[in-house]
């Protein structure tokens, strides 16, 4: 008897490699997706500017990071009790100096175009089609920055502005990256604040932008997280205590999911050797000193010192080092 409906991606037309660049952009989404791709040593940059969930912010800031534009980032800056903000930008970068914060996103800009230019895979997370544009500025924000709500109006993005620029990001990202894969994605979580009916109005337009684009342009793809939570695993006992974001069991679930679509098989052959030796690392025993336990850190250590060829594991020697008895 079935009792769920199982959701099986497709195989990615491209597989992409562990050592070759990442870029993560978008809602918290592809913050934990970035984070599990550093936690298997992948080469990746996540969330460069901070977490965004509007598509149209993410897009300006991927527009400026290729072009390396700079000359409008002084319209985006704002000033709350003391502190200098950007509305494009995570509040990680606010300063009490707007010359300070300036410099900091034109480095990050910077940095961002050099991971880019070299990168093999851009993925992008939309969260919402909701947006807050500041009055006195005309600037659609990224960030309110807690300025109070009464700066702004919200609305919600149209079809046809979605499809546009998206269009227009994308052509752009082949001027520039002309080999880059692209995997677009619809972030899982509920955004409670615009209602539940909003929400499905929103992820909805996502996902018809999305699809859009896969039609246009031949080397997108869609990674369907989204639908993954909400149509194959269908159960609250895959959300965590909020009931609005997934769990860390429905996580690894996508995880899973996403790796074997698009991870190379070297990458997954590498996978699944780090698994064990993260189980071996978690191990703790209750006598550390005992000439078993001092055995099996030195067999870690060996393992660690061959896996070294291949990934930075400097900080995990160093912590079997520190455990390891000094004769």
């Amino acid at each position: 008897m079935q009792f769920r409906t199982e959701l099986t991606v497709p195989t990615a037309p491209s597989r992409f490699s562990r050592t070759k660049g990442i870029l993560t952009m978008g809602s918290c989404f592809a913050e934990v997706m970035g984070k599990k791709l550093q936690d298997v040593k992948a080469n990746t940059l996540v969330n460069p500017f901070g977490t965004i969930f509007n598509p149209i912010s993410i897009h300006n800031l991927l527009r400026a990071a290729l072009t390396e534009n700079t000359e409008s980032l002084e319209a985006g800056l704002v000033e709350y009790n003391g502190i200098w903000h950007h509305f494009d930008f995570h509040s990680s970068f606010s300063h009490t100096q707007p010359e300070v914060l300036l410099q900091r996103l034109k480095d990050q800009l910077q940095q961002t175009h050099s991971f880019l230019m070299q990168a093999q895979v851009l993925m992008i997370t939309w969260g919402t089609a909701y947006v807050y544009e500041h009055i006195e500025k005309h600037l659609l924000v990224a960030n309110c920055h807690k300025v109070p709500q009464k700066a702004f109006t919200k609305r919600l993005l149209s079809l046809e502005e979605m499809v546009q620029d998206t269009r227009l990001t994308l052509e752009l990202l082949e001027q520039h990256c002309p080999s880059l894969q692209v995997i677009l994605t619809v972030s899982p979580v509920r955004h409670l604040k615009d209602t539940l009916p909003l929400n499905s109005v929103s992820k909805s337009l996502l996902r018809v932008v999305a699809h859009q684009a896969m039609e246009h342009h031949s080397k997108i793809t869609y990674f369907p997280a989204y639908e993954l939570l909400l149509d194959d695993l269908r159960d609250y006992r895959f959300y965590a205590a909020d009931l609005l974001h997934p769990s860390e069991m429905a996580e690894e679930y996508i995880w899973d999911k996403f790796t074997q679509a698009y991870a190379d098989q070297a990458f997954t052959n590498f996978i699944s050797r780090w698994k064990e030796i993260q189980r071996e690392l978690a191990h703790r025993s209750f006598h550390p000193d005992s000439q078993g336990h001092q055995q099996f850190l030195k067999k870690l250590l060996l393992k660690l010192q061959e896996m070294s060829l291949e990934a930075d594991v400097t900080a995990e020697i160093d912590l079997v080092q520190h455990q390891l008895r000094i004769d």
